[in-house]
């Protein structure tokens, strides 16, 4: 059985400030820059990921709301989400809408009393526990991007339904399943900012989501490292502890610079973001970069330990299931590469 994260933990955490870390003060935000955010997340996913994921979901949802939200929509929703009194969800993928957001077939229709909105979306996170969805829909089908705009439903609302949660290779202990929405009927303020801008506000959010992850990436690697440097001390073999071996001293060395330059791509990234400029590339590469090596190193971590490390139990093959999904969500690194490379061409 699945061991889920307490939720007093979370309140605590909404108590020191973790929840909406970039929010403004004067909407119960921490009112701390970006790089303070990553080193947080970075901080929490050497703990435990599923726990950083949280911080990261909240401060997604936190953004959106304090950048696009109406003052009534940010005392109705964002105080108490910074509280934790409220669970959200983030609610854009589908089973043919997941690199390809614009793809969506989630559909609202204006009507006389708000918004009708249908369809369904999968793989979201907190999806089995969230009290508020922030719903990306396509308000005009003949638009394209420029026709979708997101809404905020609350969870509890007839016509929305819950899908089983699923059972994930890893990060476990942050759940994740499927919402449908049957004919939900929705009053007019449940549109988040300027009907037709949702693709547009989801995108404005996605470089700090990935700066999140890129954190996240790192501080699993990290424990990986201090895992396997503390069991490369104490673990004998021969009759001499196995860190004299020089090949596994390389590995170590391998795992320290790759975290150190991972570490260096975010905190580039998350200033230039804090800066003002335009982060995209930066946000890619460090996304890109630290999930790549989470997942080698892990691996390495593992490999340290030998066949302890490939038993439930050990700290190393938890988190080597946990850095798998940094390479799929928040847009998979095919989609990074992609996203630099086309960087690089357009730059002047």
């Amino acid at each position: 059985m699945t061991k889920l994260i307490r939720t007093e933990i979370y309140a605590q955490m909404a108590e020191l400030g973790l929840f909406g870390i970039t929010v403004p003060t004067e909407l119960s935000g921490a009112g701390m820059d970006v790089l303070s955010y990553a080193v947080a997340m970075e901080e929490l996913s050497r703990g435990h990921s599923s726990v950083a994921d949280q911080c990261g979901l909240y401060e997604l949802i936190a953004t959106l709301l304090s950048t696009h939200g109406t003052p009534p929509q940010q005392q109705q929703w964002l105080t108490r989400l910074l509280r934790f009194e409220l669970r959200p969800a983030y609610c854009i993928t589908e089973a043919e809408a997941a690199s390809d957001v614009a793809g969506a077939k989630t559909s609202a229709e204006k009507n006389a009393d708000g918004w009708l909105l249908s369809g369904s979306k999968l793989w979201i996170h907190n999806a089995p526990v969230a009290d508020v969805g922030f719903v990306l829909a396509r308000t005009d089908k003949d638009a394209g991007k420029r026709g979708m705009s997101i809404f905020i439903v609350a969870l509890n609302a007839k016509g929305v339904t819950r899908g089983p949660k699923e059972h994930k290779m890893g990060q476990r202990a942050s759940q994740v399943g499927a919402l449908h929405f049957d004919a939900v009927q929705l009053p007019p303020d449940a549109l988040l900012g300027v009907a037709g801008r949702g693709f547009h506000m989801m995108m404005s959010v996605l470089d700090k989501g990935r700066i999140g992850i890129a954190a996240l990436a790192v501080g699993i690697a990290r424990a990986g490292l201090e895992a396997a440097v503390e069991y490369a001390r104490t673990r004998r073999q021969f009759g001499r502890p196995i860190a004299d071996n020089q090949g596994l001293q390389w590995i170590l060395a391998d795992m320290a610079k790759d975290i150190t330059a991972a570490r260096l791509l975010v905190y580039d990234a998350a200033m230039i973001m804090d800066d003002g400029r335009s982060a995209t590339r930066a946000c890619s590469m460090a996304k890109c970069f630290a999930s790549d090596i989470a997942v080698a190193h892990s691996a390495n971590a593992v490999q340290v330990f030998g066949g302890s490390g490939y038993i439930r139990g050990f700290e190393v093959e938890r988190l080597y299931r946990d850095a798998k999904i940094t390479l799929i969500y928040e847009g998979t690194n095919q989609i990074q590469r992609t996203i630099i490379s086309r960087e690089l061409l357009a730059a002047d």
